[in-house]
């Protein structure tokens, strides 16, 4: 069952049915999980044969594919044309997590509307679905039970995960990186259920924020970036309202953003050296948006950053 708490979700959860109470799952454990996962919708048609006619506007680059089926899940990033080593890089990622569906098509929709214009005064990187195999089964981790978000360090055993990190130190220093995530009810309902029992924890029940917000770099916090997308954003969907002081557990920095620690729990948004990042969350679940709203919000996360850096560069 669940219930409202202000204006958030509580959820109550019993525990994912896979494994021991109290022990990690073993190799058979995560077999098991993997057996019970299905193929629900189509990276080929949905991402790919999207991402297709950008391909003779930006450079497009094969950076890798997934080793369980690389004919199936091969790896694309887009960069502007005209990549000139006197701009700054601005880096933009989707799909970390397959299953949060407006990161991968708030990337494309940048792409297409968007990417061209900045290109005038960043280098533009995208990578627009870093977990195709997530996306199609609209799941958080990879097929063993590897949790790609957690994974942006050397020897990182995420394929999705060490491949990007390849292709992004083939663009020399990134200025800016903005990570495309959302929050959604199975976070509570599904996911952090089966991360307690994969691991041998007890399950703690969390609140899902009822609207969208972000997770900025506690070693490198950057209030007013962080601001100036919030702003942006608001224009599109609501702004996620504090929880007691707190959203999902995290003590509030300021309106509509905490801070996590990137680099040390190996975060996407932290696996560059970067002078500027965030992580953006949209809430699909939410009664009062739709599918291209989340999208929206994704778009204006972007540019909302790329605008305020414009100003600090003195660009525009």
């Amino acid at each position: 069952m669940n219930k409202r708490k202000t204006a958030n979700k509580v959820f109550f959860m019993s525990s994912f049915p896979i494994g021991t109470p109290g022990k990690p799952w073993n190799a058979q454990e995560k077999a098991q999980w993997l057996a019970q996962v299905t193929i629900k919708r189509s990276y080929q048609q949905e991402v790919l044969t999207k991402l297709a006619p950008l391909a003779s506007r930006f450079e497009q680059v094969q950076y890798g594919a997934l080793a369980y089926d690389a004919d199936k899940y091969p790896l694309f990033a887009f960069k502007s044309k005209h990549w000139d080593s006197s701009k700054k890089t601005i880096l933009v990622t989707g799909g970390v997590h397959g299953y949060e569906t407006s990161g991968v098509h708030g990337a494309i929709q940048f792409l297409a509307t968007q990417a061209e214009h900045y290109s005038q005064y960043f280098n533009i990187a995208v990578a627009p679905c870093v977990s195709p195999w997530g996306y199609e089964t609209i799941n958080r981790w990879n097929p063993y039970a590897v949790d790609p978000n957690r994974s942006f360090y050397a020897d990182s055993p995420a394929n999705e995960s060490a491949d990007l990190m390849a292709f992004v130190a083939s663009l020399g220093d990134v200025y800016a990186h903005i990570d495309l995530h959302e929050t959604t009810d199975t976070d509570e309902l599904e996911f952090r259920p089966a991360l307690s029992d994969r691991d041998g924890k007890d399950y703690e029940k969390g609140v899902i924020p009822d609207g969208f917000y972000l997770v900025g770099d506690s070693e490198n916090p950057t209030p007013d970036f962080q601001q100036a997308i919030i702003e942006s954003v608001a224009k599109v969907t609501h702004i996620a309202p504090d929880d007691n002081g707190q959203l999902i557990g995290v003590d509030i920095e300021q309106f509509g953003v905490i801070n996590y620690p990137t680099k040390k729990l190996g975060l996407c948004a932290g696996m560059t050296n970067n002078h500027y990042n965030t992580t953006t969350e949209v809430y699909p679940d939410s009664p009062l948006v739709n599918n291209q709203e989340c999208n929206d919000a994704q778009v204006a996360a972007i540019t909302g950053g790329l605008d305020y850096i414009l100003t600090q560069l003195n660009l525009i």
